[in-house]
């Protein structure tokens, strides 16, 4: 009996303990004293967190393949050729100082010429023929003299002709040549930026430089951004047979006109000359024709360009120059040397990194930009 009068006053002690806890809270609540809750409100019921936003879709970048990027405005020859301008005013200047034309008028010349690689034959023409105007027509104001060797560096280098050939009513092949180095591919795909942003002209590349990968795909990549085909064949393998696909690829399906690169050294014993002879019959073969052979130079070499432009010229059958990096040399005087020593005209030059400064050769303009 003791027992159960005990557990009695425990279970009445317990429940009186649990209500004044209970009175206490609600007190606290009353007040404001809980974390959170406004005096006189009820605590809000818990909820679960919102959902976290979705992250925005990043912005779209520019795609490839979705038509021809535009060509920004082409900058001008004399804005890019500072390093020749440089040079040769120095002499030009000590000419026009001394008021009058004497022996040391004729050293400062030769030294000009010979500075900005116009080369020791092209050189001893020009001021053999400059003397004797002086003489027949009694030159004596060294600007007047100045005037004249200006006149001919531009009758040296004048072509009627500069124009990038194309004959309608068949794929046209332009085959591009020259050493490793000098600027081919980079040249193709500012070429076929051109053509198919101005011209509105079809374009397929043939990756012909098969011993080097890193051609190809640098290639593949301007065709993407050009919106240009491509047709590359497996490294190593024969770049007749690529340039004959390509050729087979544009006839078939209409296109205008086929860019096709070369090696510039065999890695095979197969001679690089007579690997272009045999590209360039490959090429000019029904349903297509070779319209342009293009020798592209690196400006810096400067003489060594020359040398490499004769070994091109005849295997190749080239037909005009284009003239990288022009605007990173002080030697723009190869271009006199080129045009008189073999006879080709300096169509394209590059003045820059940018897809735009690749430019039609102007001779005027360039004589200009080196004098003033």
């Amino acid at each position: 009996m003791a027992f159960v009068i005990l557990i009695v006053v425990l279970f009445v002690a317990a429940v009186a303990a649990g209500a004044f806890v209970g009175v206490r809270v609600r007190s606290r609540r009353a007040r404001g004293d809980l974390e959170g809750t406004p005096p006189g409100e009820k605590a809000p019921p818990t909820r679960p967190p919102p959902p976290a936003p979705e992250p925005a879709p990043e912005p779209a970048g520019e795609a490839l393949g979705e038509g021809p990027l535009p060509v920004g405005e082409a900058p001008s020859l004399r804005s890019r050729l500072g390093k020749a301008r440089n040079l040769l005013s120095g002499y030009v200047g000590g000419v026009l100082a001394r008021g009058t034309i004497d022996a040391s008028t004729w050293d400062d010349l030769e030294e000009a010429l010979l500075g900005v690689d116009v080369g020791v034959a092209t050189t001893d023409v020009l001021l053999a023929e400059l003397r004797g105007l002086v003489k027949a027509e009694r030159i004596k104001d060294p600007a007047r003299l100045t005037d004249v060797l200006k006149e001919r560096l531009v009758d040296e280098m004048r072509f009627d002709d500069r124009s990038l050939h194309f004959e309608p009513g068949v794929p046209n092949v332009w085959l591009f040549v020259g050493v490793n180095g000098v600027g081919k591919t980079t040249t193709i795909g500012k070429i076929a930026r051109r053509q198919v942003a101005d011209e509105r002209r079809t374009v397929v590349m043939a990756a012909g430089d098969t011993f080097r990968a890193a051609a190809a795909d640098q290639l593949e990549l301007w065709a993407q951004r050009v919106d240009a085909e491509i047709v590359r064949g497996a490294e190593g393998g024969d770049p007749s047979a690529v340039v004959f696909d390509a050729v087979q690829r544009a006839a078939a399906r209409g296109r205008d006109l086929v860019l096709a690169d070369t090696a510039g050294r065999l890695h095979t014993r197969i001679n690089l000359m007579e690997e272009l002879k045999k590209i360039r019959r490959v090429a000019d073969r029904p349903p297509a024709k070779v319209s342009e052979t293009l020798l592209v130079i690196d400006a810096t070499t400067g003489q060594n360009g020359l040398a490499q432009a004769r070994q091109f010229a005849d295997a190749a059958g080239v037909t005009g120059v284009v003239l990288t990096k022009l605007d990173g040399t002080a030697r723009g005087g190869i271009v006199v040397a080129i045009q008189r020593d073999l006879g080709l005209p300096v169509k394209l030059v590059g003045i820059g990194e940018g897809p735009e400064d690749l430019i039609p050769f102007d001779p005027e303009e360039f004589v200009e930009a080196l004098f003033s």
